[in-house]
């Protein structure tokens, strides 16, 4: 079976917020808002929310099982009729997650565009030192994604950059889907439209990436801005879900065990496993070197020490075993891959990347934030 999923409505745009009362009525009558304490109040100063009534509660950027159970009582209690998350990807998933344990319409409110997360059906749950426990797939895609591009602006431009990471992947993933005949994320083989999806956004990335984060740098949001936006988010979500996913992602997830990396954002760990990707698939080292240079162009890592990993010889061989364990999407490239292949893919794209900084010159400087 083809099969493919959808949020039911994506709007985007400078001062989205102010729409957000007129996008949920048509939802229900009273939302809970939960908005990551962590937000400048200037953006709650812009949530419009006069046609509803909103009941909003500021919370720890956490989706573990205790937050949800305790946000899913407080909701049950206050008599929500929907539920709305506001922030980065911890406050969405967690409102996504509560939403689904209530059966209440869920609106997805991102302030940052770092993944393609904020329009899918799954939420990823941590325990409490911050260590993933498991991926919850909720019964549906959000009702509504609310972009504010202004907002997006204005958050630091590494997100932003970040988010452009995650997108590289789609169509490289998607396309190994399809060649191998593995599943996409929502449980059947990817149709023609999610393959297309997957190419346009990275046409759209590839094209007007650099112009798009020197206008997050500026924070001003102008139509290459917008155009990238819409491929991070929307684009890069429809995807990867109904697309598919495959080895960028699982050298991601190797990269995520070493603490070294706990810095590096989620994007910036697939942006380089894009290039071990390539490398997997035997791609020449012209195209490799030209996604590398765009990597560079975006602020994006080209090797293991752009990711805080300074030695790479140690930890190739971690990241590939968990990369190429049993069970991994590493499994729906279009050919067999075990740790060895997985580890001599890193070190090819190490390498490569390493070689383009040119003599003596070091990775760009590794800056520790929370991912």
């Amino acid at each position: 079976m083809r099969t493919a999923q959808f949020p039911s409505r994506y709007v985007q745009g400078p001062g989205a917020l102010g729409r957000f009362g007129r996008e949920v009525e048509r939802l229900g009558e009273r939302a809970m808002v939960l908005a990551d304490r962590n937000l400048p109040a200037s953006v709650l100063d812009g949530l419009n929310a006069e046609e509803v009534s909103t009941e909003t509660h500021s919370v720890e950027p956490k989706c573990t099982l205790d937050a949800i159970a305790r946000t899913g009582q407080q909701a049950h209690d206050l008599g929500v009729d929907m539920i709305a998350g506001l922030g980065g990807g911890k406050v969405i998933d967690l409102g996504r997650a509560v939403a689904d344990e209530l059966r209440l319409p869920f609106i997805s409110v991102p302030t940052v565009a770092a993944s393609d997360a904020p329009c899918s059906a799954l939420a990823v749950v941590y325990d409490d030192s911050g260590k993933v426990l498991f991926d919850r797939f909720v019964r549906k895609n959000p009702d509504l994604v609310l972009v504010d591009s202004t907002v997006i602006a204005a958050a630091p431009a590494r997100y932003f950059s970040a988010g452009i990471g995650d997108a590289l992947a789609t169509y490289f993933e998607a396309d190994a889907c399809v060649r191998s005949g593995a599943d996409n994320v929502c449980g059947g083989k990817a149709t023609r439209l999610a393959h297309t999806v997957a190419r346009l956004c990275l046409d759209t990335i590839v094209e007007k990436g650099g112009s798009a984060v020197a206008a997050c740098e500026r924070g001003v949001p102008d139509a290459d801005f917008e155009d990238v936006l819409e491929a991070t988010i929307l684009l890069s979500g429809i995807g990867f879900e109904s697309g598919g996913v495959a080895a960028a992602h699982a050298f991601h997830h190797g990269i995520a065990e070493l603490s070294e990396s706990h810095g590096a954002l989620h994007g910036e760990k697939v942006a380089f496993g894009v290039l071990a990707e390539l490398v997997l698939n035997g791609e020449g080292e012209d195209r490799i070197t030209e996604i590398a240079r765009f990597n560079l162009s975006v602020n994006l890592p080209t090797c293991l020490a752009d990711l805080g990993i300074a030695d790479a010889d140690a930890a190739i061989p971690v990241i590939a075993a968990r990369a190429a364990r049993e069970g991994e999407i590493i499994h729906n490239e279009p050919m067999t891959v075990d740790a060895e292949i997985a580890a001599n893919a890193l070190r090819q794209a190490d390498r490569l990347g390493r070689s383009m900084r040119g003599a003596g010159q070091s990775c760009r400087n590794h800056q520790k934030v929370v991912d």
